[in-house]
This record gives structure tokens, C-alpha cells and sequence, in this order.
């Protein structure tokens, strides 16, 4: 049976996004074979996905394809409820079918952000938008469909690729006098390239099948928008620009946002034995790469 050969044949889908090309620039030494797709393998048809899994013999699939236009899902619900809940129901259920294991991505966005203390994994969910819903119908999916999984959360996603907020108050600190910035969302930075690693391990562990579940993944420690924005201005070396705080209510957005999505990340570590680098470390190193690809 192909479970039982020791190179694995893992698939990534979504490998244009930050966590897609995060985990392309780490897996070249991997004892297993990845395959990296984006929109050229059209997730949303179960046919597909099927034809992609049994043509190519795949052992793992890795989803990191999402809609993250948090905004734009509010006006656009089809699409994100197709990329967000039917495509990872297609995943799961093709996956169930074929003896394939799971590993999703899923978001703080699932919890409403009325919370005082750090989220567990268990807590109840309440998403309060159309993409913290669709992500939540996603990983409801998974669950109902019998398959084997993982589901990883996270938050405030940023690293060296595309488009993120470390990225834009690098260019934004560096052109303006001042800027205002949120102070009222408090949440916990994530470096891609970190998250991409914990993956790549827990797949290199071969025993993932044993530690089934929903876990939390996010940078050490917490912080609001305008605590990271500083943070990034002080690393970058762009302090004349003033930051100034701002409330959410003065910088209002269609999606609601969580308030405080601040995730409990102890039993990832527990169960992989992982460190997890305080958002601060992993902020300067991000940006050392992103001053190394400029």
C-alpha cells in the first residue's frame, strides 16, 4: 500500500501565497517529494482534486490556499465560501476516499475576540465575518468527513513574500512623517517561514497520523497593530515617522474584526516538542530577508 512506503508524495496546494512559497524555499532536502499547485489545479471541483491525487499518487495534501481578502469576502461571499469551505470540503473528502492525511490552515477569525485570556483550541467559536465563517465551515468539513488531519490556526500572517502589514509599514514608515495605526486589536504576529517549518517537520516526523486534532500556531507573545507597526519602524531604522495609536472606530473596516485573538499555542508545542520564537525575533529575522531580496 502506498501509506506504507517511506518517501511520502505531500501536495501544497495554494503555492503562491506567503505559507505556500514559505514552505517551496524550505523542502529541498526533504526525504519526501512535494508538489506545489495553485489556481492551475481548480481545488473547487472534487473532480479535480481527485484526478490530481490518484494521477500523481499523493500521501499528503497541505492546503494553504485560502481567500484572505477579509474585506472583500463580505461583498464577495460565493468565492469565499468556495475556496474557504467547498474546495477543503473537496480536500477532505477526497482525502477520506483515497487514504490521504490533511493538513489545513485555518484562522483566529473562527473566534469572536469577546475573550480575555488567550484562546484554546477547544474554546467555542463564534465567527463574526464572512471569511472567520468560512474558515470555520471549512474546518467543520474536515471534521465531518472522516478523514485524517491536522487543522493549524493562525494569525497576522507576514513574511518576505507578496503583500502583509510588515511589508507596508516598512514602505509606509519610510515615506511619511506619520501614520496612524490601530491600537485596540490585540493578536499575536506569525511569521510564515516559522509556520512553514513546523509543517515541514511535523510531515518529516512520519508519525503525524498519532497526533490527529486542531492545534494553535502563532508567534510568542501578543501585541496590538500599533505595537508591531513600531516595532517594524524601530528594526527598519525609519523612526522620524511618528505612529501614532488609533481606535478601530476610526479606522472602520466592512469585516468586523477580532478585538483580542490572542491564540494559545502550548499544545503544539507539547505535542512536537517545537520552540516557538517570540514575535519580535521572528519579526527581525523576516526582515533581514526581506532586506536580502531587495
Amino acid at each position: 500500500m502506498k501509506s506504507d512506503r517511506k518517501m511520502k508524495r505531500v501536495w501544497v496546494c495554494g503555492s503562491k501565497g506567503q505559507l505556500g512559497l514559505s514552505l517551496q524555499g524550505i523542502v529541498g532536502g526533504s526525504k519526501h517529494r512535494y508538489f506545489f499547485t495553485d489556481v492551475e489545479v481548480d481545488i473547487c471541483s472534487r473532480d479535480n482534486v481527485e484526478e490530481y491525487v490518484r494521477q500523481n499518487e499523493i500521501d499528503v495534501i497541505i492546503n494553504c490556499a485560502a481567500y484572505t481578502a477579509v474585506d472583500a469576502a463580505e461583498k464577495d461571499k460565493e468565492k469565499a465560501y468556495a475556496v474557504n469551505h467547498l474546495a477543503v470540503e473537496n480536500l477532505s473528502l477526497v482525502a477520506e476516499k483515497n487514504g490521504v492525511f490533511l493538513i489545513h490552515i485555518s484562522t483566529d477569525y473562527v473566534f469572536d475576540g469577546r475573550a480575555s485570556r488567550p484562546y484554546m483550541e477547544d474554546d467555542a467559536v463564534n465567527p463574526m465575518s464572512v471569511y472567520g465563517d468560512s474558515k470555520w465551515k471549512g474546518e467543520r468539513a474536515i471534521e465531518e468527513s472522516g478523514c485524517k488531519y491536522i487543522i493549524l490556526r493562525t494569525a497576522w500572517l507576514y513574511s518576505q513574500y507578496g503583500k502583509n502589514f510588515v511589508k507596508t509599514m516598512i514602505r509606509l514608515t519610510s515615506e511619511k512623517e506619520s501614520i496612524s495605526v490601530v491600537n485596540d486589536q490585540r493578536g499575536c504576529p506569525t511569521y510564515a517561514g516559522d509556520l512553514a517549518r513546523v509543517i515541514y517537520d511535523v510531515v518529516e516526523r512520519d508519525d503525524y497520523e498519532k497526533t490527529q486534532g486542531v492545534y494553535h500556531y502563532v508567534g510568542g507573545g501578543s501585541c496590538s497593530w500599533w505595537e508591531l507597526a513600531r516595532e517594524v519602524a524601530r528594526v527598519a531604522g525609519n523612526d522620524r515617522c511618528e505612529i501614532k495609536p488609533c481606535t478601530t472606530s476610526e479606522y472602520p473596516t466592512v469585516a468586523h474584526r477580532p478585538a483580542y485573538s490572542v491564540l494559545d499555542a502550548r499544545k503544539v508545542q507539547e505535542t512536537f516538542g517545537i520552540e516557538i520564537p517570540h514575535w519580535k525575533e521572528a519579526l527581525r529575522k523576516c526582515m533581514a530577508n526581506i532586506k536580502k531580496g531587495e
